[in-house]
């Protein structure tokens, strides 16, 4: 497998991963494709909050990963937030989750102090796999606010 940083050129296929991923078992419900925009454009943009990369597997994209970063009084430090990890189904079962957090342990590890993912409570299979990598449960209820997007300002 192969991992690359998602540029300029890859939109189309990022819109088209997180098209998939938006409507698959995976997620709560879609998200308006505006928010697609956001995420591309933040990922490419050299920001300190988010990147995304794609999988690739024998020249083909088997998937993509977003990534988010925060920082954390409770862990203790610096805080990965895993967004989105798709999997395409052809690919699945296939090591590419496991390869991924390797990946990303290397590249990332030095400084971490916890990496972060949500999964839907009915995705067994990706709970099993992140659970033998050692991902715990944590037992916290998420609230969140949406905001407009009009409401935001990226000055």
């Amino acid at each position: 497998m192969f991992i690359q940083k998602v540029h300029k050129e890859d939109r189309e296929e990022f819109f088209e991963l997180l098209e998939e991923f938006y409507h698959s078992d995976a997620v709560l419900h879609p998200v308006p494709k505006t928010h697609f925009e956001r995420a591309f454009n933040e990922a490419v943009s050299q920001s300190p909050y988010s990147t995304a990369y794609l999988l690739k597997t024998e020249g083909k994209t088997a998937g993509f990963v977003q990534l988010a970063f925060t920082f954390s009084t409770e862990a203790g430090g610096r805080v990965i937030w895993v967004e989105e990890l798709y999997v395409r189904p052809q690919y699945q079962g296939k090591g590419m989750g496991s390869e991924f957090f390797r990946f990303l342990e290397e590249e990332y590890g030095a400084g971490t102090a916890r990496i972060r993912l949500e999964i839907e409570p009915d995705n067994a299979r990706a709970r099993k796999l992140y659970e033998k990598m050692g991902f715990q449960s944590l037992d916290y209820l998420q609230m969140v606010k949406d905001k407009p997007l009009d409401s935001f300002h990226t000055d």
